[in-house]
């Protein structure tokens, strides 16, 4: 099939993704359809399809001209993600997707199912930028920014993957989607913010999903988490904080150099304060390094003196990478963390792990790869 001639916004770049439907916004669609000579109204039709029917393919879009099918899904659904592997744990209920992009990247995704629901874990950067040394994907640098497309891509794969009872047995609902993958969200912004809208605008337009059942994770980018509170979509803000004092972040978050404890804690305060989104503090505990009873303290502390009833602690089992001088704290000591936060009226749940005997960290399978 060959390019159209006057859709050079859909033509690939070096190494980036070619434009994708997934991409463009309801007036750029409608431009798009136009130069294929195609009438505004199939821009609902095509989004029907992918949002609704979770279908790129050109045989089934049997409402379209049949003349028209091929060139608008060359078009506007180019592949943009290639599954290299999948490792599978708990029964098949969770799946570690290892995906390959135009360029050669490498990103990850995990699905993972539940009773009633599915959830998935996904990725917005090839590597990262942020370079927590207990984090493999901070330890290989950042390759590059997904597209809204790579990041919307990997939503409707695993969508329909849960729908089609892909995930150990009965079908299920893609409910829960989080930004917890590779990557740093909120340094990928315009990309991420766009596939969000895609998450939580109602079908045909999106997938429909609940803005509270969608969580953007971040190290702490003081700038992005002001901005995502200002776009009116109230999802969760999950603050990756991983030690309460400046000293010990100041080595195991990096970023903290530019943006301290007390500015990342105020900033989530602000997005609970905006959107009314209790906001989650994402703590990895590191044994002997970060899951001291004093820093159990010292977080409460901070956390009540910004008031009640605006935060959420998850406390997680560190999932060490292979070669790693960081591992996990004793379950003793991560009960008596847990205890300390309760006693002060911190909400505190300990994270579900799942996946860590197929390498579940994100990073892991893409280093191998590597």
């Amino acid at each position: 099939m060959t390019q159209h001639p006057l859709l050079p916004m859909l033509a690939p770049r070096r190494g980036k993704p070619p434009r994708h439907f997934a991409d463009l916004d309801a007036a750029e669609r409608v431009e798009a359809l136009a130069q294929l000579g195609q009438p505004k109204f199939r821009a609902k039709q095509l989004a029907t399809h992918y949002y609704d029917h979770l279908t790129v393919e050109a045989d089934d879009m049997t409402d379209l001209p049949a003349a028209a099918r091929e060139d608008l899904a060359a078009e506007l659904f180019p592949p943009l993600l290639t599954k290299v592997t999948s490792l599978a744990a708990d029964g098949g209920e969770t799946v570690k997707t290892l995906w390959n992009l135009i360029d050669n990247a490498k990103v990850e995704s995990v699905l993972m199912k539940y009773p009633d629901r599915a959830t998935l874990c996904v990725t917005s950067q090839a590597g990262c930028g942020m370079a927590c040394p207990f984090c493999a994907t901070g330890q290989m640098g950042l390759t590059r920014n997904l597209s809204a497309g790579e990041i919307v891509e990997q939503v409707r794969l695993a969508a329909k993957q849960a729908r089609d009872g892909e995930l150990g047995g009965d079908p299920v609902r893609l409910s829960n989607v989080v930004f917890m993958g590779m990557g740093e969200p909120l340094a990928n912004y315009a990309a991420v913010i766009t596939a969000v809208r895609a998450l939580t605008s109602p079908p045909p337009e999106g997938f429909g999903l609940s803005a509270r059942h969608v969580t953007v994770s971040t190290v702490g980018l003081v700038t992005g988490i002001d901005r995502l509170a200002a776009e009116g979509i109230p999802v969760t803000l999950a603050l990756s904080l991983h030690a309460p004092d400046d000293e010990l972040r100041d080595e195991l978050v990096p970023i903290n150099a530019r943006w301290k404890v007390d500015e990342a804690l105020d900033a989530a305060r602000r997005y609970f304060d905006a959107t009314g989104r209790r906001v989650s503090i994402e703590y990895a505990l590191i044994r002997d390094i970060n899951d001291h009873a004093h820093r159990a303290e010292l977080l409460a502390q901070k956390l009540t003196a910004r008031g009640d009833g605006w935060v959420h602690v998850n406390p997680i089992p560190l999932n060490p990478t292979p070669g790693s001088k960081w591992t996990a704290s004793d379950p003793k000591v991560e009960q008596e963390f847990v205890r300390i936060l309760r006693m002060h009226g911190i909400p505190t749940t300990i994270r579900d792990t799942r996946g860590s005997d197929i390498d579940g960290a994100c990073g892991q399978l893409a280093i191998k790869e590597r």
